[in-house]
């Protein structure tokens, strides 16, 4: 599962004891050695289904990690693309990345990039951007937090804006994963139950009606749209759907 280079027992031990801000920061210079890390494969597919939609001009990452969603904003924006995360492990290794580039950027057509460390639960902006997404960062948030996750990222959007992400097809009591997502959300709550700081993360507390219902009640309407470049379930369906909720043009 983990590259030699990637972190050790001992050391994800320290972040499963830790904060979610305190054990990304300690994990953030090995993050991209994990299968943690959103994949490319991922990642090409979102832009792929993203570009229809399109262009757009200023792009939003929340939560965005070390920054493998800036792959995505940099190819579907036109003016700029900010990762917001509040992490400053994370943030230190996203800008090494992909560093900060001048706004207006020095090339047309190429986004200017930025950073900032932020709250996803109390973003500081004002409705600016055209489009939002988001990778694998849900566990983290409670199903109690998600009318005001969804309702922070209504707000940053103009009028006619995009919020995006993937959503997995969840896998059924017959197969193996789901009783490995099960038993991990199982010892997760017995660790919260008996260890502070708590440290979020659950597999199961995203349910995609229960997300849906929470997208609209924020004022989005919702479609799905299959990514079917990567790969379909035994009965046909898609293993991966984009979540594409709009904010009305006229709000």
């Amino acid at each position: 599962m983990f590259t030699a280079q990637g972190p050790t027992l001992r050391e994800l031990a320290a972040q499963a004891l830790s904060s979610i801000e305190h054990g990304y920061d300690l994990l953030a210079p090995k993050f991209d050695l994990t299968p943690f890390r959103t994949s490319d494969r991922l990642l090409d597919a979102v832009t792929g289904a993203l570009r229809p939609l399109g262009p757009f001009g200023a792009g939003l990452d929340i939560c965005c990690g070390t920054g493998a969603g800036m792959r995505v904003l940099r190819q579907v924006c036109r003016q700029r693309a900010v990762g917001v995360d509040f992490s400053a492990g994370m943030l230190a290794e996203a800008t090494a990345t992909v560093p900060p580039t001048a706004d207006p950027p020095a090339r047309p057509g190429t986004p200017a990039v930025s950073w900032v460390r932020a709250d996803a639960r109390a973003l500081p902006f004002a409705p600016a951007f055209d489009l939002a997404v988001s990778f694998g960062a849900f566990g983290h948030f409670l199903p109690r937090e998600r009318p005001l996750l969804f309702a922070q990222a209504y707000a940053a959007l103009r009028p006619g804006g995009t919020f995006a992400f993937p959503a997995p097809a969840p896998p059924g009591p017959g197969s193996a994963l789901y009783w490995k997502l099960l038993g991990f959300d199982v010892a997760m709550r017995v660790r919260n139950a008996v260890w502070r700081p708590r440290f979020v993360m659950y597999y199961r507390t995203f349910p995609l009606s229960g997300v849906l219902t929470d997208l609209r009640r924020a004022g989005f309407t919702v479609e799905m749209r299959p990514l079917t470049e990567l790969g379909h379930l035994a009965d046909g369906s898609p293993r991966l759907r984009l979540v594409v909720a709009r904010k009305p043009a006229n709000d």
